[in-house]
């Protein structure tokens, strides 16, 4: 991914180079060529995925096709892109947060036996008593009707076979470990000493943060809510609503795929959404 971002913006191929000199390893090449098993693990594919996203916003600057932007807002590890984007650190400060994040996440993972589930066309009453029962926590609360349960991996294995038994349509994700659950404790702890000296200044749009659902403007407040939000749900469709009511028109998803604008979709066919992946996304 973002290889054609490189090939054709100048600006694009700057990041990667100054991402392989801040991380000291080659960044560009495992994103472009990877393997996926190294590319697919936490304390690599979050820089990855951090990098990209500043390199489409970057290529559209450069190319004149970066819109006045009036709030952001991004997903689990995608919310540093936001703050980065809006100016609360800059991009070398953020990508040492992304990669020491992905480092203890991957480390957590590790040293514990964890893993999470999709649990569709429930309501939200439903997987709380859901994740009641077999002690697993609500991860992700990514659209109406899909929830992402964590947990440890038996733990989560009887919470979906008990909910294939009831008839309730779930899937097995493929991932490294207990994202966004108690599990990931270590990295919090670890993570917020690591934050503690690193300052952080307003944004300057407003951001939404995943632990709330609601903009953060006070630079202690989007800290506290970045080492939270490792071991707390994920309020996707929280954030997303919450952007429509503070005015938001039109979504510019900037990563690869376009996860993001399917779960725009399912929550409002109405909203205006727009995936932004590689350079010829960009328009002409």
């Amino acid at each position: 991914m973002g290889k054609s971002l490189c090939e054709h913006s100048a600006g694009a191929r700057a990041l990667y180079g100054e991402a392989g000199r801040v991380l000291g390893w080659d960044l560009a090449k495992v994103s472009f060529e990877g393997p996926d098993t190294e590319l697919t693990r936490t304390g690599v594919c979050q820089p990855a995925l951090f990098v990209h996203g500043m390199a489409l916003i970057e290529a559209l600057r450069e190319n004149g096709r970066l819109p006045e932007i009036d709030m952001a807002l991004g997903l689990s590890l995608g919310e540093v892109t936001a703050y980065v984007a809006a100016g609360v650190v800059d991009f070398p400060t953020g990508l040492r947060i992304v990669a020491e994040r992905g480092r203890l996440m991957q480390d957590a993972c590790e040293k514990s036996a964890g893993t999470m589930a999709a649990i569709v066309g429930q309501s939200r009453e439903a997987i709380a008593a859901l994740c009641g029962e077999f002690d697993v926590e609500a991860a992700n609360f990514n659209a109406p009707g899909q929830v992402i349960i964590s947990g440890e991996r038996a733990k989560v294995g009887a919470a979906v076979a008990a909910a294939k038994d009831r008839g309730i349509k779930n899937v097995p994700l493929n991932v490294a470990g207990a994202y966004h659950s108690r599990l990931m404790e270590p990295a919090r702890a670890a993570f917020e000493a690591f934050l503690a000296g690193i300052p952080f200044s307003p944004p300057r749009f407003r951001v939404f943060t995943n632990t709330t659902g609601q903009a953060v403007r006070d630079p202690d407040d989007i800290k506290r809510a970045l080492v939270r939000q490792v071991v707390s749900p994920v309020l996707w469709e929280d954030c997303m609503r919450a952007a429509v009511a503070s005015g938001a028109t039109e979504f510019w998803e900037l990563g690869p795929g376009g996860v993001l604008a399917g779960l725009a979709r399912r929550t409002d066919k109405a909203w205006s959404v727009r995936s932004i992946s590689e350079y010829a996304d960009l328009g002409s």
